[in-house]
């Protein structure tokens, strides 16, 4: 255990070498865990298994879809039910009840009948009463903003009284303010709404579905939840590629370090080794040892890397302002970056240590 510390700086340069390493592979475990883990909570809701937009320009005054379509929709074959929704954004700053700023607050006009239909089954408080000026919010937008059941929001030049907290699970929706779609409507001068959820009959195959819709109206666009899903995956498989190329390099750098360290170990200690052969240590005790204090420096430098890795990922979160995103602590995300450490003292360790168990004793003694 103390031996390889005998020269501090040279063992920490190597552990520092190989922690950073560590370091970014459990911070990006720990970030595409999370995403995996939001992904599947968001579709796993029971929610709209289709979301509907305008493909002329959508976001957009003329990329706002008629109330008349939902009814359309939901006479269609395989639809059980569809509902529409209006996303308005406030580009300038909006305050709540403790005065702090929010940039860009997005509010959600819905009817509160059919908030099951983005996951919204539980809310701490009530609902809000069509036509009212009351809201929901998300657990994320209220830790956010510091605010609970009984605080008042400011959009638009209005105030609404927050009845209810609901908690879904999903990053997105968690960070969601909704309201009466009838109030929303109002206040923004239309009769519209952005996107329209359609949920589909049980068993039906929602991309056949998606299909019959475009072909009866041209100029929509409609996202399953599958592909949904398979765009997020797609994310997260670029995340894992990356996590898996750090990895290789990780091994690369840090073994590379571990040889130079464990060179200049056994050189310096070449009498040493040749006094512990002379006394009757086999060559297999000192290949031991040496790949022993390998494994030690290693391993430190493992649980070092592992600590500063969960450190960037928690500070890197709430830097960049994602309070709608929580981490995932997997023990795979563990299990990878100490396997890395080990592989790294096995490579790393090997050549030095076969180069010890090889010197003679007579050689060795006369070594200064």
């Amino acid at each position: 255990m103390k031996n390889p510390f005998r020269n501090k700086t040279r063992s920490a340069l190597s552990i520092i070498g190989i922690a950073i390493g560590i370091a970014t592979i459990v911070a990006l475990g720990l970030i595409t865990a999370g995403m995996e883990d939001s992904v599947q909570t968001t579709f796993n809701e029971g929610g709209a298994e289709i979301t509907i937009t305008n493909a002329t320009n959508v976001g957009g005054s003329s990329g706002l879809l008629s109330m008349s379509l939902i009814d359309e929709l939901k006479n269609m074959t395989n639809v059980s039910d569809a509902v529409g929704q209006l996303s308005v954004s406030e580009s300038n700053q909006s305050f709540v009840q403790s005065r702090s700023p929010v940039l860009g607050t997005t509010v959600y006009g819905l009817n509160a009948s059919k908030l099951n239909l983005i996951g919204i089954k539980n809310v701490n408080g009530t609902t809000y009463k069509e036509g009212s000026f009351e809201a929901i919010i998300g657990s994320r937008y209220a830790d956010l903003n510091n605010l609970t059941v009984g605080s008042n929001l400011s959009f638009l030049g209005h105030n609404f009284k927050i009845v209810g907290i609901y908690e879904t699970g999903s990053m997105m929706t968690d960070n969601g303010v909704y309201v009466s779609l009838k109030t929303l409507q109002n206040i923004s001068n239309t009769e519209a709404v952005s996107s329209i959820l359609v949920k589909t009959s049980e068993g039906v195959n929602d991309t056949l579905v998606s299909k019959n819709i475009k072909e009866k109206f041209g100029n929509l666009t409609t996202l399953t939840s599958e592909e949904m899903s398979s765009m997020f995956n797609d994310v997260i498989a670029i995340l894992d590629a990356a996590s898996f190329s750090i990895s290789g390099l990780a091994i690369i750098v840090g073994a590379i370090g571990v040889i130079n360290t464990m060179v200049m170990t056994v050189y310096e200690r070449t009498k040493e080794i040749g006094v512990l052969k002379s006394i009757g240590w086999k060559s297999r005790k000192i290949l031991t040892m040496i790949l022993g204090e390998t494994l030690v420096l290693t391993t430190l430098s493992g649980i070092i890397g592992s600590v500063f890795g969960i450190l960037i990922a928690e500070v890197g979160v709430r830097l960049m302002g994602t309070d709608g995103f929580s981490l995932v602590y997997t023990p795979k995300t563990f299990i990878i970056a100490f396997g890395i450490t080990i592989i790294v003292g096995i490579i790393g360790g090997v050549y030095p240590a076969y180069k010890a168990s090889k010197l003679a004793p007579t050689e060795a003694l006369r070594y200064e």
